[in-house]
């Protein structure tokens, strides 16, 4: 594997007043190509900042990020958008999907703000449907559809643009036992197909599904750890 994913002595300073918060404080960080990652830490501790830093949503301070050998820091604004839109999924722990609109249509979204013709939007998003276990669901509501169901859309949305990067912040946190692990085990399963994850959680046990945790403090990383030394 190759790093995908490289913050190399980051910084994030925040101007609160007359006072600096500095969200992340010399932060150095590797991704490989197809790695499963999960983030850890409370409230404050900078793992939020760290997920808005690779998902191309904010630049960093100091230090530098380089996105597959992209050096993030010195794109412009449209570039990073098209970054985003090419290269990074994101789900949430809130679905957020329209209610009224069915599941194919919520996934075609990013194909349409795209601009793709409608017959490969409506192929694509079937497909991506297909991939999460939905392909019987396509033109179910979120109203019709359980919770896990309505992540799986979300997850679906995040995979139409085919992206290299899955960013999942809490994905699990509106969801019960048996859904987290439905849910965790499609994050893991596209991790084994190529797709590199990064995972927000203050959950251990969702923690525990990804190959490598790292644990933030005070804006600075505590502990990597791999899988096989969990294990251990």
């Amino acid at each position: 594997m190759s790093a995908l994913i490289q913050l190399n002595d980051v910084t994030r300073v925040y101007e609160m007043g007359d006072v600096q918060v500095r969200a992340l404080d010399g932060v150095s960080l590797t991704v490989e190509k197809g790695e499963f990652l999960a983030i850890m830490g409370t409230s404050g501790s900078g793992k939020s900042t760290m997920m808005n830093l690779i998902g191309c949503l904010d630049r960093p301070t100091s230090g530098s990020y380089f996105l597959d050998g992209l050096e993030i820091s010195k794109q412009s604004r449209a570039e990073l958008a098209h970054v985003r839109n090419r290269t990074l999924g994101f789900v949430f722990q809130n679905f957020n999907l329209l209610a009224r609109t069915s599941a194919l249509e919520n996934v075609d979204l990013p194909l349409l703000y795209a601009g793709t013709k409608a017959a490969e939007r409506r192929s694509r998003a079937t497909e991506a449907l297909k991939r999460v276990g939905l392909g019987e669901r396509l033109d179910h509501t979120p109203t019709q559809l359980s919770g896990g169901q309505q992540q799986r859309v979300a997850i679906a949305r995040a995979l139409v643009n085919r992206p290299r990067v899955l960013l999942a912040d809490e994905p699990t946190g509106a969801l019960d036992s048996k859904t987290t692990i439905e849910v965790m085990e499609l994050l893991r399963e596209l991790s084994t197909e190529g797709i590199t994850v990064v995972l927000v959680t203050h959950e251990p046990d969702v923690a525990a599904w990804a190959q490598r945790t790292i644990s933030m403090r005070d804006g600075k990383i505590l502990t990597d750890s791999a899988v096989q030394a969990r294990a251990a």
